[in-house]
């Protein structure tokens, strides 16, 4: 799911090749950016797609290649020269009188002909990466002056080359990429642009290497540069191995450009360090068209302390305990304001709590959305799912950016708030404030069907974390693990890691289970149920999936066992709760059975129940853990968290029968419910405290 789907799709032709763009927002200036080679599409853009669509129109092109463009055959199709007429003529068909061009890699290049050959139409340029021939030599140079020739040599830059592309396609477009995200960690990335190659061909880059690229030599490229008058940015990595830094070096001195250099970045910056490329673009942005900004600034001493609390959407459980923290934190600081930046399903539960939702939460890209459209049949692959929502965490995280610039917080607080956290250790000097990271399980653990590959990957993204950490330590002014360290998995990081236990015992500290409802108020469960309508006598199953779309199929399979568990517990009384995504009237129906929508007080029902039948999610269970309830967890599929982490805690406080999805249908459900509702139970006990202090830690900031 993306983060921002175009508002419009559009295509020009010229010569009878279609070039397909898409055009988003509506605001000025208009941003164009331009395609790179044609081994990738317009999704090299989708870090900077939606921040910018925020405040300007934006159109992204497929170049001729790739993506929904034609693939000429012919050299001459592929010469700047008509990338450049391309980029006109969508200008054109758009009614744009001049834009703001940005190119990446071969791209920048075609951005500076465009300012050169028409300056009318550019109002600024961005250059990332910038591929430009004759400036340095580099060893890729010397591989493209014998791209047609059969070399004995099958490795390394060896691979540009026809013959390896017509062989061993597969191969050169890893090496290639490999050689672009030169920075550690960068799997993800790597996996989108090899998926990009793979939606054109060899035949197609071979004929791009023919094309007339910008000059025959350095002086005419240097003259070409020499025609570039607008404003300009230059942003290169480092580390680039594709076009090495001296190359842009003499872009940025020839044409007058600012020059941003990111350190130990690769070719790729838009893509591996997004969010210094997006405020980078910002500034520019502001040279031409600067953004109107209302902005207000108190003196501390004239103002209450404000906090800024960022809770997870995916699902409710979030919520509640975050609710209980921001109400404890304001008994011991009663003058506190908390704003949330918060998405659906979140903002009903805020709303009717009286929370108050900051403005900028309908800038927020939905992750429960996302979440849902990555599900199958009680199936979630969530480390999956999380690595490929990066678009939308980054969109997320530029929202937050934006918002804490224009307004100063006491501090910041982000219970599982992903985006928060990584971008934060990504860019450290963006931290304005104390920041609060608030969790209940630590470490990617790999499902048992992702194999060694997923388990390599997993290992690789808990690296990263680990080495975030160690080189900021103060990042995090507060690191609250929800729960206990004997609630944590003893299983290792990865190779050459510390064990999960390990590591969050030196790096969080222990608040105890938030159970996210007052105790006090269950505290009579007979008058509970008598207030909530249910008869003395009766047993009373409750059966919820949570606060997203992914437990429909287990709703449709709990009510299939509904009859023979009524036959088994005569006097049972099911309720089924849909939640807030899923709708009732789509759920199958059977006489005596209820089936309501969104509950808003849940946790009372929960509280009270003879059974509860429930996903494997760590609020709900142990809530029911906490009111010493019987219950059935059924884990979604390869969810790493359902499959590994809760169970382990659930099993530390004997808690709960845990029921696999693909062995219980409904014969053998209906028998568990039998078996277990109305058991008595051992449980151990849970903390009720652990709301009241982790705002005791958190109030120590303010």
């Amino acid at each position: 799911m993306r983060a921002r789907e175009p508002d419009r799709t559009g295509t020009v032709e010229r010569s009878g090749v279609r070039v397909s763009y898409d055009v988003y927002g509506a605001g000025e200036p208009t941003v164009l950016l331009l395609p790179a080679w044609s081994i990738v599409h317009s999704g090299l853009w989708k870090m900077q797609i939606p921040h910018l669509a925020r405040r300007a129109r934006v159109i992204a092109v497929d170049g001729r290649g790739n993506g929904r463009s034609d693939r000429p055959r012919a050299a001459a199709g592929y010469d700047s020269a008509e990338f450049v007429a391309d980029a006109l003529a969508v200008l054109d068909a758009e009614g744009v009188r001049d834009a703001v061009v940005a190119g990446v890699s071969m791209g920048a290049g075609f951005a500076v002909e465009l300012a050169a050959t028409a300056p009318e139409r550019v109002a600024a340029v961005a250059l990332i990466g910038s591929s430009i021939p004759f400036l340095h030599r580099s060893d890729r140079d010397a591989a493209v002056a014998r791209f047609h020739e059969r070399r004995p040599e099958t490795t390394g830059w060896a691979l540009f080359n026809a013959h390896a592309w017509r062989e061993r396609y597969p191969e050169f477009v890893r090496f290639f990429f490999g050689q672009a995200f030169s920075e550690p960690h960068s799997s993800k990335p790597f996996e989108d642009c090899v998926g990009f190659a793979f939606q054109t061909d060899a035949e197609t880059l071979i004929a791009t290497r023919g094309g007339r690229y910008l000059a025959a030599d350095r002086a005419g490229v240097e003259a070409l540069l020499a025609q570039v008058r607008c404003p300009a940015l230059v942003i290169h990595g480092g580390g680039d191995r594709i076009s090495p830094l001296p190359v842009a070096q003499d872009v940025a001195r020839i044409i007058g450009a600012e020059l941003l250099v990111v350190e130990g970045g690769g070719h790729l910056s838009n893509v591996r360090s997004p969010v210094v490329v997006n405020r980078a673009l910002d500034r520019l942005l502001d040279r031409v068209a600067p953004a109107p900004r209302a902005t207000r600034w108190t003196r501390p001493l004239h103002r209450p302390p404000r906090v800024l609390y960022l809770s997870s959407p995916i699902g409710l459980g979030h919520a509640r305990r975050d609710i209980a923290i921001a109400t404890e934190l304001r008994r011991l600081r009663p003058e506190v304001e908390v704003d949330w930046l918060a998405q659906h399903p979140l903002t009903e539960l805020l709303s009717r709590r009286g929370e108050r939702i900051h403005p900028a939460s309908a800038y927020l890209a939905g992750e429960s959305a996302h979440v849902e459209s990555e599900a199958g049949e009680h199936d979630l692959h969530a480390f999956q799912a999380i690595r490929r929502m990066d678009e939308i965490l980054l969109n997320n995280f530029m929202v937050f950016a934006d918002l804490v610039r224009e307004r100063a917080y006491d501090a910041w607080i982000g219970d599982e708030a992903w985006e928060l956290d990584y971008y934060l250790h990504e860019n450290p000097e963006l931290k304005r404030a104390p920041y609060v990271w608030l969790t209940d399980f630590v470490g990617w653990l790999p499902v048992a069907g992702g194999g060694a590959a997923e388990a390599a990957l997993t290992a690789d993204y808990n690296a990263e974390m680990v080495a975030q950490v160690a080189r900021l330590p103060a990042l995090r002014d507060r690191a609250l693990f929800v729960g206990n360290p004997e609630d944590v998995v003893p299983d290792p990081l990865g190779p050459g890691l510390p064990t999960v236990r390990a590591w969050s015992e030196r790096n969080f500290e222990f608040v105890g289970y938030v159970t996210g409802f007052d105790p006090a108020a269950v505290a009579d469960p007979e008058a509970v149920r008598r207030e909530l309508g249910y008869r003395r006598g009766e047993q009373v199953c409750v059966v919820t999936v949570g606060g997203s779309g992914v437990g429909a199929h287990l709703l449709r399979r709990v009510i299939a066992a509904y009859p023979y568990a009524r036959e088994l517990v005569p006097r049972l009384r099911m309720v089924v709760v849909a939640g807030p995504r899923i709708d009732p009237a789509t759920l199958p129906a059977h006489p005596g059975l209820e089936v309501r929508p969104y509950v808003d007080d849940l946790y009372r029902h929960l509280a009270v129940c003879d059974l509860a039948v429930v996903q494997g999610g760590l609020t709900t269970t142990m809530e029911l853990t906490a009111n010493r309830r019987p219950f059935l967890y059924v884990p979604l599929r390869n969810h790493f968290e359902q499959q590994h982490h809760v169970p382990h805690r659930l099993a530390r406080y004997r808690a709960g029968r845990r029921l696999d999805y693909a062995e219980t249908g409904p014969v053998a459900l209906a028998e568990a419910i039998a078996a277990e509702i109305g058991r008595t139970v051992d449980y151990l006990p849970v903390e009720t405290d652990g709301a009241r202090r982790a705002a005791a830690r958190i109030a120590e900031l303010l």
